[in-house]
Parts: C-alpha cells; sequence; structure tokens
C-alpha cells in the first residue's frame, strides 16, 4: 500500500479555531455542522471527523461481545428502582 501524504499548513485563530482544507473537507465528507473527536497523541493532536460514513462502518463491530444483554440488564434494573 502505497499512501502519499501531502502537507498543508493551517493556522489558529484567537479562539483556536482552524480551518480545515477543502481538499480534505472534500475526502472525509465534512460539511457544516459536522462533529468530530479531539485527542492527544505522541505526534500531536489528532482530529477525527464523525460522518455518516464512519458511523456506517460502526455498524455489526460490537456483535457478539454481550452489549445487548448488558443494556437489556441496566434497564431493567432502572425499571425496578
Amino acid at each position: 500500500m502505497n499512501v502519499a501524504i501531502k502537507a498543508e499548513s493551517v493556522y489558529f485563530s484567537v479562539k483556536g479555531q482552524v480551518v480545515i482544507p477543502q481538499r480534505l473537507r472534500k475526502e472525509f465528507e465534512i460539511e457544516e455542522g459536522t462533529r468530530a473527536y479531539v485527542e492527544s497523541t505522541p505526534e500531536g493532536i489528532l482530529i477525527k471527523p464523525v460522518t455518516t460514513k464512519f458511523i456506517r462502518s460502526l455498524r455489526g463491530s460490537l456483535k457478539g461481545k454481550g452489549v445487548m444483554k448488558a443494556m437489556m440488564e441496566d434497564r431493567k434494573a432502572e425499571r425496578e428502582l
């Protein structure tokens, strides 16, 4: 897998805001109102947009992990309160 990385510089505003270049917004399907997770990594700041494509990629990722059973047990316990 040969991945070419094209770096672009951006500037922080007084409020700490950054404008993501249009090329990257299109590539990652970022639209107005798109939320993102921001993480601190050893390399720096990582911004992960939460798009429809990302949410679809999570479907089935918890299958077989017992999450639904645990959630139903929690709901039952709450009803009993």
